[in-house]
């Protein structure tokens, strides 16, 4: 059995009341935004049929739940980011390992790299449908090409950045590159691969959304397409609040799988 001392105690209590204050502060900050939000409609301070309220958006979503279009829209959605943001994870990995491996391809990828990341991707929107064709694949398409770049350079980089003494050592014990990478490379850079993903899983939602505006019929951007164009601004901002809370879990999903595996191992 385990005995701790005093100040190890007091140390873990000192965590848990932090943990304590923020959450506090991030639950007032959103129930005072809410609670101001609506009294600025009630008042008709703000004009409610623009800026909605946090009553009406309520009703909204409540509307659309007990339709089924809710559910319908979201699986949508959470299906084509899951899809884009798997297969770009996995490849941007499998990519930035490549380069890391073999020193003259990145040299000779690296502007052709820098160039794909920084172009316009809605500009390229138009090209893809007509290349690929106004379904799934196209947005699943336009959201790779958004999130792949940056799942690239960043682990890239990190992969590059170990301690060059590390693998000189290695190296001088008869290692070969598959086993320093195994062993010092990917492991090394384990926090920053989670923290890439969890950028990652964010660029691939907006993909996916910006895809479902140009091209979808089903899909929360495809709400809020449909809302802006009939003018039900009830509808666009409950999609866009729907969207948010969709990110936010996506997001601490990535985040509770990388404390699993820390505590694991």
């Amino acid at each position: 059995m385990f005995i701790f001392s005093s100040e190890h105690d007091q140390f873990i209590k000192k965590i848990k009341k932090e943990k304590k204050i923020v959450l506090f502060y991030q639950i007032f900050i959103c129930i005072f935004f809410l609670l101001l939000w609506e009294g600025l409609a009630r008042f008709s301070i703000i004009n409610s049929f623009l800026y909605s309220s946090p009553s009406q958006i309520l009703h909204t979503i409540l509307s659309l739940s007990k339709s089924g279009e809710l559910y319908h829209h979201m699986f949508v959605t959470i299906w084509e980011v899951f899809l884009s943001f798997t297969i770009s994870s996995i490849l941007g990995i499998f990519i930035a390992s490549l380069l890391w491996r073999f020193e003259r391809l990145s040299k000779i990828l690296d502007p052709y790299i820098v160039i794909l990341n920084s172009l316009p991707k809605v500009a390229l929107g138009p090209l893809i449908i007509i290349w690929i064709g106004a379904s799934i694949h196209s947005i699943v398409f336009m959201a790779l090409t958004i999130s792949i770049f940056t799942t690239i350079i960043t682990i890239y980089n990190g992969f590059i950045s170990v301690d060059k003494k590390y693998i000189i050592l290695l190296k001088s014990f008869g290692a070969k590159d598959h086993q320093i990478y195994r062993k010092v490379i990917f492991p090394s850079n384990l926090s920053l691969i989670f923290s890439t993903l969890k950028i990652n899983i964010s660029l691939s939602l907006i993909g996916v959304i910006m895809g479902e505006l140009l091209v979808s019929k089903n899909g929360l951007g495809f709400l809020i397409m449909y809302g802006s164009q009939v003018f039900q601004l009830n509808l666009v901002i409950s999609s866009i609040f729907i969207l948010g809370v969709v990110s936010y879990l996506m997001y601490i999903i990535i985040d509770k799988i990388w404390n699993f595996i820390n505590i694991k191992y």
